[in-house]
């Protein structure tokens, strides 16, 4: 397996993730990798279910995702009540334009 090196700008922000993509992987599919630090989430289970909801996320809509290596960041906490938000946060910046800022092309 080989491993990207991702770098993420030091900005502050308000938004709850951070994606990074490369230019591609090599393969017919997307790859994730995930960023939960305990800096982000004090206890084990709150990283892992954020963790759950992004990789849920990226199993429903990989098919619809360029054969990229993506890494995603969770900058702030989020819980059952605002997993929504980081949903359609998701999809923003998966979706979206890498020249506008959402997503960074490495």
């Amino acid at each position: 397996m080989i491993f990207i090196r991702f770098a993420f700008r030091n900005r502050r922000s308000r938004d709850l993730l951070q994606v990074s993509r490369s230019n591609g992987n090599g393969l017919d599919h997307p790859r994730i990798g995930l960023v939960v630090g305990k800096k982000t989430a004090k206890r084990a289970n709150e990283r892992n279910y954020m963790k759950r909801v992004i990789r849920d996320w990226f199993r429903l809509n990989k098919n619809r995702l360029p054969p990229q290596d993506f890494v995603v960041r969770v900058r702030r906490k989020f819980d059952r009540a605002t997993a929504k938000q980081a949903r359609a946060e998701l999809a923003q910046l998966m979706f979206g334009n890498p020249a506008t800022g959402c997503g960074k092309q490495v």
